[in-house]
């Protein structure tokens, strides 16, 4: 039964996840839901090892029909990977808990600032170019990526938000560069969580399989429906981030 419940909440986690991120705030609950006695970076490292392989999947979805801006994004995903190692190495030693209640309220600021702005994210007119481009880039993934390795939830939203805000992304173009920086930090924190040997391998394969299967059902609506469906999705998503959040933050 607790493989049940966790894999169907894989399932939803890479469904969501890979259209606008959050699907961390469905997953990582109900790992801790199922299993309250667990070590909490036991938990985590359980959830990375699953959702790796749904980002992943996304990430390679999205390159095929969406022109991903490689030279950007390559080294975004690097100072990803190498900042949240060090986050998933800090969230071994310390805890994480005073992040609860400041993240509603930067979520809630994300989707004011949204919705207020209606053509936000709608057309595809990156602000940058060349070594400029990569920097900004790579200082997103930098904060972004450590911010995933201690903490992580709405980590792909975040990521969303900041290409379409500071890159001048689409939704659709930012959803897929955040895909690949969001499978850097992933694996940068699974390599530390397993080698502190923090991590369920016996869960971890099926919650994989449903979370690709997930991942397969978001892309393809994503890049059926275009930017515009993403934009909503996203709105919806962080405005579910915020109720979750809160509701853990003031009122649990």
């Amino acid at each position: 039964m607790e493989l049940l419940i966790v894999s169907l909440a894989s399932l939803l986690a890479g469904f969501v996840d890979s259209m606008v991120g959050g699907g961390g705030l469905i997953l990582v609950p109900a790992l801790f839901a199922t299993f309250p006695a667990a070590h909490p970076a036991t938990l985590f490292g359980t959830n990375k090892g699953a959702s790796v392989w749904g980002t992943a999947f996304a990430t390679w979805q999205f390159s095929r029909r969406v022109d991903m801006r490689w030279a950007a994004l390559l080294p975004a995903a690097g100072a990803g990977f190498v900042a949240a190692f060090g986050g998933a190495w800090l969230v071994t030693v310390m805890s994480p808990d005073y992040l609860r209640k400041l993240l509603p309220v930067v979520l809630l600021a994300v989707l004011i600032y949204t919705l207020f702005r209606p053509e936000l994210g709608r057309t595809h007119a990156p602000r940058y170019a060349g070594a400029k481009e990569a920097l900004m880039a790579a200082l997103i993934g930098a904060i972004i990526g450590f911010y995933d390795g201690f903490f992580g939830p709405g980590t792909g939203s975040f990521l969303v938000f900041l290409f379409v805000r500071l890159l001048g992304y689409d939704f659709l173009s930012a959803s897929a560069g955040a895909k690949l920086i969001n499978t850097a930090t992933n694996v940068a924190a699974l390599i530390l969580f397993v080698a502190k040997g923090h991590i369920w391998w016996h869960f971890v394969a099926a919650m994989a399989l449903a979370n690709v299967a997930g991942s397969l059902l978001g892309t393809r609506l994503a890049l059926k429906h275009g930017t515009g469906f993403v934009r909503a999705v996203f709105i919806v998503v962080v405005g579910a981030l915020i109720l979750k959040t809160g509701y853990d933050a003031f009122l649990r």
